[in-house]
């Protein structure tokens, strides 16, 4: 599904390399087309272990993990544990749909991560993503 070059328009744009795991194919295909829409390099995994495979087999830095919290075997808490262990350079945004549970809260809480409520805008999701990496670039430190 194209994304509508107005929809990013006012948008920033990026060049870093984001890695996206989302377990349902289309809304993954989706968020894809969009991140590499806004210039950035995106690597996309359908679950955790899938992920921690590209993550093994990368040599250069994955500067974003962007990930649902929600999926089939480990979870998107569980994969940012293990990823950022590998990746320490990495900074993690979590997202789901089911933000009214406490298990959600919980481990966004733990992790002292940022969330984006599913659903969310094109613009919205473009947005969250730069203000994390210019956030990063600035202070050094890995959210």
């Amino acid at each position: 599904m194209p994304v509508p070059s107005v929809v990013l328009k006012h948008v920033p744009q990026g060049r870093e390399t984001v890695l996206l795991v989302e377990d349902e194919a289309a809304l993954r295909r989706y968020l894809r087309d969009l991140l590499e829409g806004a210039g950035y390099v995106v690597l996309d995994a359908a679950d955790a272990v899938e992920a921690l495979e590209i993550g093994r087999r990368r040599t250069l830095p994955v500067d974003l993990l962007l990930t649902d919290i929600v999926m089939p075997g480990l979870s998107g808490g569980d994969l940012a544990e293990r990823f950022r262990k590998a990746h320490p350079e990495t900074t993690v945004l979590f997202m789901s749909g089911y933000a009214e549970d406490a298990i959600i809260r919980r481990v966004v809480a733990a992790r002292g991560a940022v969330f984006l409520q599913k659903p969310f805008t094109p613009n919205g999701l473009l947005t969250r993503v730069r203000e994390m990496l210019d956030a990063r670039a600035v202070s050094g430190d890995v959210i």
